[in-house]
């Protein structure tokens, strides 16, 4: 079978803005001050970061909000060390884990650095389901997630 069209490599870029509605807006502020904030369900107690607007599990109104600790612990990870795609906020080799801050109750999607990702064997060594993390920010902040650089293992 002969081949009858040609094939051509293109990249295409789509320009965006979005209304990041009144949660996002309030916990990407405080970002940009170094603090990180959840919302609470009035119903179910539950603290979730990033804050939202609603309990998913109540239905009703998570508005109060609280400042929550920069520490917490990876339930679950990931080394990528290659694959590269356009608009990735970084290069690879990276962690990207699910972290759970102190007192919260929701995991959410982060970086883990300030380790060697040379030695692929080492990593799995030292990053572990449970182990304590603390956030590293971006001395620049522009409002949103990638404000917090990554998160570190704490040390004892």
């Amino acid at each position: 079978m002969t081949k009858e069209y040609n094939t051509l490599k293109n990249v295409i870029e789509l320009p965006h803005k979005y209304a990041a509605g009144p949660a996002w807006t309030r916990f990407y502020d405080g970002l940009k001050q170094e603090k990180i904030y959840g919302s609470r369900c009035q119903k179910c107690k539950k603290v979730f970061v990033p804050a939202r607007s609603y309990c998913p599990a109540c239905q009703v109104s998570a508005d109060e909000w609280i400042e929550v600790s920069q520490e917490g612990k990876v339930i679950s990870w990931a080394l990528s060390i290659s694959h590269e795609f356009f608009g990735m906020p970084v290069s690879p080799p990276f962690i990207t884990a699910l972290i759970r801050l102190d007192d919260t109750d929701c995991d959410f999607l982060h970086f883990i650095g300030g380790i060697d990702l040379s030695d692929a064997k080492k990593v799995k060594d030292l990053i572990k389901p449970g182990l304590k993390v603390r956030a590293v920010w971006n001395e620049e902040k522009k409002g949103h997630m990638m404000d917090i650089r990554h998160f570190v293992p704490v040390s004892g």
